[in-house]
């Protein structure tokens, strides 16, 4: 079983910045990507950013590119999401998810394992 651990959240101001961390732990730990997700208030759940494991593949939502980087550290199992002028309709639970595929990776249904999420909250 492989467990995912979220760190980092918090409050921010419009314009701000927050890095998100993720921790994985387990069995053996290869995913085929790292993504994370987020879900604001009466909202479905929407792709922010993933990255590839074995590569250097990274994919955004459109409405985070330039802004928010994606990166990992396989060494220490970990996926960090470096968020930069953050918006306030960005307010929303960030989610980290494993993805033992490579298929669907822009969508939930192409992940295997989830954290608990972290809280985001960005003022105006």
């Amino acid at each position: 079983q492989v467990q995912l651990v979220e760190s980092g959240g918090g409050l921010a101001q419009a314009g701000g910045s927050l890095r998100l961390s993720c921790a994985a732990s387990g069995r053996t730990f290869s995913p085929y990507a790292m993504g994370w997700f987020r879900q604001a208030p009466g909202k479905e759940r929407e792709f922010v950013a993933a990255i590839t494991w074995g590569g250097d593949n990274t994919y955004y939502a459109d409405s985070v590119k330039g802004r928010f980087t994606i990166s990992r550290d396989n060494a220490k199992n970990t996926v960090t999401l470096q968020m930069n002028s953050l918006k306030p309709e960005e307010t929303a639970v960030y989610y980290c998810a494993a993805s033992l595929g490579r298929w669907h990776l822009l969508q939930d249904r192409g992940y295997d394992y989830w954290g608990q999420g972290t809280q985001v909250t960005v003022s105006s």
